[in-house]
């Protein structure tokens, strides 16, 4: 309710309160209201959702030597394109199925089913023997994965205050850089062999007696989505889902804790300014978008700047290291440079928490294109035998394609109604991935023809498109989201 004038406004509840009020209430508290502790939640099941994406970048190598006949060192980027399109459809069959079960079932219950569906793929992809079973595993875990990516995001947007949507999605976005950094390193430990550095790490544990790293890296995968499960228990649902699905009194019981904690850290908040919002739940979430002309044009543009970042996104994320060994870098100098430039990955997510929101979201993505450019052309450049360029170039290179990727998802969840807004994310993000198998499909064997300039020209010049694309769509900072997407 609105506050007397100069007296500090309070949380209200009860029978009298409507959901126009209630997400009034909900809008106008200016800071993250709910427990801390729910960040490290969310963070933690991301932690290990990146953990999952990054661990195949540097350990496939030792993976394709143990279980696909006749692959070597040289080769494996020629057998990664398999397990990433066949993971990335998991991604569109897990985030097509499962999130509009979000929206009509509830983000909270949702988050620990994807969370337990990615922690049984990484188990069966440690037990694996062969080729044809590792793809099957990194298909169960793409169906989790993809999931999860859409509704811890769809989450965030939903809990976050209007004016830091982008800055509480950056914050998460720091723990899934520790989850890269991690999988990144320990693939790096545990899969490759011990050379004097630069040209490898000398304490790494590969060779003749120890070639199972890449099964340890799943089993660690393993154990971090139960860590995840375990925490993800104690999130409270999102108010604005409760309010979509007519539960308007739930919706404000959270709201209420909501602003009893912003209020002992801010000693007032906002009067309330009420929008029409809607109470009842829709239809099948899939109709409210493709009957809907403006959420239908939304999705497809949405689409084409997702599949066209993404051939570059996942080209680096799942394939910088065995693009780098084809391109006659030794393998193990090929790991550490990508280890080092994971460093770029977490600078570029504490860059975006702290400076996300003075922006539009889709102006920070030809900022990201171009750094991503340089990142490219200066390993492109250096070459094989020049390691202090390639790994500046590699630090350059992940801040600018992680840039690119937490504003887009802010951008994403906000073009959206909360009766859909998680499947309207799983449409554009989810079925966005195949995009990235397309990068590890059909630039790996063009490599002896194309050379290094060519192919991280053609890496780097997807994402700037994809930039250029966005700055057509819809301008999103600042605005509450029912405004956005009634």
């Amino acid at each position: 309710m609105a506050s007397e004038a100069g007296k500090p406004s309070r949380p209200v509840s009860g029978a009298s309160s409507t959901a126009a009020a209630v997400v009034a209430r909900l809008d106008r508290i200016p800071i993250w209201a709910l427990p801390y502790l729910y960040i490290g939640i969310i963070g933690a099941g991301f932690l290990f959702t990146f953990f999952d994406i990054f661990d195949i970048n540097v350990s496939f190598i030792q993976t394709c030597v143990q279980i696909v006949p006749g692959c070597s060192p040289a080769s494996a980027a020629n057998y990664l394109g398999l397990p990433v399109l066949l993971n990335l459809v998991g991604y569109v069959i897990g985030t097509l199925i499962l999130s509009p079960l979000a929206d009509r079932l509830g983000r909270r219950d949702m988050l620990l089913v994807t969370m337990v569906i990615t922690g049984l793929g990484s188990l069966y992809n440690a037990l694996v023997s062969d080729y044809v079973n590792f793809i099957i595993a990194r298909t169960i875990t793409g169906i989790g994965v993809g999931a999860d990516l859409a509704l811890v995001n769809t989450y965030i947007n939903e809990v976050a205050p209007s004016g830091g949507r982008a800055r509480y999605t950056s914050l998460i976005f720091i723990m899934s850089s520790l989850g890269a950094f991690l999988g990144v390193w320990l693939g790096l430990l545990l899969t490759t062999q011990p050379e004097a550095f630069p040209l490898g790490l000398p304490f790494a544990l590969a060779g003749p007696g120890f070639t199972f790293g890449w099964r340890l890296m799943y089993g660690i995968g393993t154990l971090l989505a139960l860590i995840g499960i375990l925490m993800r228990f104690q999130l409270h649902e999102s108010p604005r889902w409760l309010i979509s699905q007519g539960r308007v009194e739930a919706a404000a019981g959270v709201v209420a804790q909501m602003e009893a904690q912003a209020l002992a850290r801010v000693g007032e908040l906002p009067t309330p300014s009420e929008i029409p919002v809607e109470t009842q739940p829709g239809r099948i979430p899939y109709v409210e978008i493709f009957g809907n002309r403006l959420y239908l044009l939304r999705t497809l543009f949405l689409f084409v700047v997702w599949f066209i970042g993404y051939i570059t996104v996942y080209a680096i994320a799942a394939g910088l290291t065995s693009l780098l060994a084809a391109l006659k870098f030794p393998p193990p100098e090929a790991g550490l440079i990508v280890a080092i430039g994971s460093v770029g990955f977490v600078l570029v997510a504490i860059f975006d928490y702290a400076f996300g929101e003075l922006l539009e979201r889709k102006y920070w993505l030809p900022v990201a294109a171009l750094l991503t450019l340089i990142g490219c052309l200066l390993i492109a450049l250096g070459g094989a035998g020049n390691f202090a360029v390639a790994v500046l170039g590699s630090i350059v290179l992940f801040f600018g394609f992680n840039l690119w990727v937490p504003m887009t998802y802010t951008w994403s969840t906000e073009h959206y109604p909360t009766r859909a807004r998680a499947t309207g994310f799983a449409l554009v993000d989810g079925v966005g991935h195949l995009g990235g198998s397309v990068g590890l499909l059909v630039i790996p064997p063009l490599i002896p023809t194309l050379g290094p300039l060519s192919t991280f020209l053609i890496i780097a010049g997807c994402l700037i498109v994809a930039a250029v694309i966005a700055q057509f769509g819809t301008a999103t900072r600042l605005r509450r989201l029912d405004e956005v997407s009634p």
